[in-house]
C-alpha cells in the first residue's frame, strides 16, 4: 500500500490516529486491514512508516514503526504572489506551484482582481495543498498565505530577496538565471495587468520586471511559467 496520508497533529509518540477525510480514504477507497502498511507526513519535514493496528467506524489508530527525515524542497525559499483566478482554476494553481516546490502562495488584491480571496475559499486551497503534498511527496506544506494588498506586499522589506514582477515590454524571462539566492519572491497580475500605479511601486521597492512572452497568460499560466522558471535546473 503505497498511498501517503497526513496526520494534522505533529507526530511524537509511536502511536497516532487518523481521523474525517484521511481515515475515509484509508477505510474506504483504499480498503485497509490491520496489518497494513502506510506512510504518513505531518507537515514539519519527515515521513513515517507506520502500521494499521485499528480500524474504526470513523478513525484509524496506527503504530510508527520508523521515521524518515526526507526532504523534498528546493535549496531556496520561493514565493508566488497572484490574484486569485475564477472557480476550479483556483485549486489547479495552487496544486502545481506545490508539485514545482513553492514554499508560499500569497493571493494579492490588485486594482483589477476578479476573484476575492475569501477566508472559505483559502480554507479550501489548504485542503488542495495536503492533496497535492501526497501525491508528490513533499513532506512540508506550502502555505497559504492571508489576502494581501499589491500594494502593502511590494512594500514588505526583504533586502536580500531577489524579486521578480511578471509586466510586458520588459526583461525576457528566459535572460534571466536565478542563482545564489535564499529567496526569491515572484508577484504575477490579474489578467487585466498591473495599473501604471502598481508597477511603480513594485519598481521602487526594489522589484525588477521580467517578460513572460508576448502573449497574454491567465493568471495560473503566468504564475506557473515564472515558478518553474526559478525551480527547475533548465
Amino acid at each position: 500500500m503505497s498511498s501517503r496520508f497526513f496526520c494534522s497533529s505533529p507526530i511524537r509518540s509511536s502511536q497516532l490516529t487518523l481521523a474525517d477525510a484521511e481515515a475515509h480514504h484509508l477505510l474506504h477507497v483504499m480498503r485497509a486491514h490491520a496489518g497494513d502498511e502506510v506512510v504518513v507526513f505531518d507537515g514539519e519535514g519527515s515521513e513515517f512508516t507506520a502500521r494499521v493496528v485499528r480500524l474504526k467506524r470513523a478513525s484509524v489508530e496506527l503504530e510508527v514503526l520508523e521515521r524518515r527525515d526526507v526532504s523534498r524542497e528546493l535549496e531556496c525559499r520561493l514565493i508566488v504572489a497572484a490574484p486569485l483566478p475564477k472557480g476550479d482554476r483556483q485549486r489547479w494553481l495552487v496544486e502545481k506551484l506545490v508539485e514545482l516546490g513553492v514554499t508560499r502562495f500569497v493571493p494579492l488584491m490588485t486594482v483589477r482582481s476578479v476573484a476575492r480571496p475569501e477566508p472559505s475559499a483559502l480554507d479550501r486551497l489548504r485542503k488542495t495543498v495536503i492533496e497535492a503534498s501526497k501525491q508528490c511527496g513533499r513532506n512540508r506544506l506550502m502555505e497559504i498565505g492571508e489576502a494581501t494588498q499589491a500594494m502593502e506586499f511590494f512594500a514588505q522589506e526583504a533586502a536580500h530577496d531577489l524579486r521578480l514582477l511578471a509586466h510586458p515590454a520588459e526583461t525576457p524571462l528566459l535572460e534571466f538565471m536565478p542563482h545564489s539566492v535564499e529567496q526569491i519572491q515572484l508577484a504575477v497580475g490579474p489578467e487585466g495587468g498591473w495599473t501604471e500605479d502598481e508597477v511603480t511601486a513594485a519598481r521602487q521597492a526594489g522589484w525588477r520586471t521580467v517578460n513572460l512572452g508576448p502573449a497574454i497568460l491567465r493568471i495560473e499560466t503566468a504564475a506557473i511559467a515564472l515558478a518553474a522558471r526559478c525551480a527547475l535546473p533548465f
